[in-house]
């Protein structure tokens, strides 16, 4: 069966060790699920960084934001979530720290899950 291909949107300036849990749970043999990864670097964004992003959300089967306590206000995915939502791509949101909330949640990013191995493979099945 294919992986179903994800985009993960993240705050890049404070959570890109979620982006990297993630990549490494796409990587183990039983993952329903494989990442592309276009995230806005703030610190130095490419010129045609929404571009690429755009193209990316577009050919990915599901869009994924990672939370931490920051990302309600990250510009990137901000951004990111609107091309999804434009797109209408199927959407949700995964707590990205055991001490994280569902109030992290981007407002139009999907319902929020905790994350768990089982989720993952159950919401992305």
């Amino acid at each position: 069966m294919a992986k179903k291909k994800v985009f993960v949107s993240f705050d890049f300036d404070n959570d890109k060790v979620l982006r990297d849990f993630i990549i490494g749970q796409a990587k183990l043999d039983d993952s329903p699920f494989e990442v592309s990864d276009h995230s806005l670097k703030e610190a130095a964004p490419e010129k045609d960084w929404e571009a690429k992003a755009r193209a990316a959300i577009s050919r990915s089967d599901v869009f994924i934001v990672m939370l931490g306590s920051k990302t309600v206000d990250a510009p990137g995915v901000l951004k990111e979530v609107a091309m999804a939502l434009e797109l209408n791509k199927p959407r949700f949101q995964i707590i990205g720290y055991t001490n994280g909330s569902s109030d992290w949640a981007v407002p139009g990013a999907g319902r929020t899950y905790a994350w768990s191995w089982e989720n993952l493979k159950k919401l992305l099945a």
